[in-house]
């Protein structure tokens, strides 16, 4: 108990002892509130991942159907001779096409048309 003074004591006692409480929560509530911002910065990060992810596959679509536009608007002069010059120098497309032409000559049939399965 308080000493006497011109306040009565229980009130001085009430007062103390809220003071007392206030100061044993405060550990506890300072550490409830960090973990309440912890949860919430992680949640944060979270949703910004997704919406990251979600940024990417929107420029991944854009990126594969620019390609694919490019890819069909090319003309065809334009394909046969950028393939023409890749079959030019390149060893194993001029033997796979020999080799065709000589599995075409065994079959007897138009070396342009494939065969599935041996099957003429």
């Amino acid at each position: 108990m308080a000493e006497n003074t011109w306040m009565n004591s229980q009130i001085t006692d009430a007062v103390t002892q809220s003071n007392v409480k206030v100061l044993g929560d405060a550990p506890a509530e300072s550490m409830g509130m960090l973990y309440q911002m912890l949860a919430q910065s992680t949640g944060m990060s979270m949703q910004n991942m997704v919406a990251n992810q979600q940024h990417k596959n929107s420029i991944d679509s854009a990126v594969v159907t620019g390609a694919v536009t490019v890819l069909y608007t090319l003309d065809t002069a334009t394909t046969g001779k950028a393939t023409q010059e890749i079959l030019s120098g390149n060893p194993v497309a001029e033997s796979m096409a020999s080799l065709k032409g000589v599995m075409a000559s065994f079959g007897k049939q138009d070396p342009n048309t494939p065969s599935f399965g041996g099957a003429g």
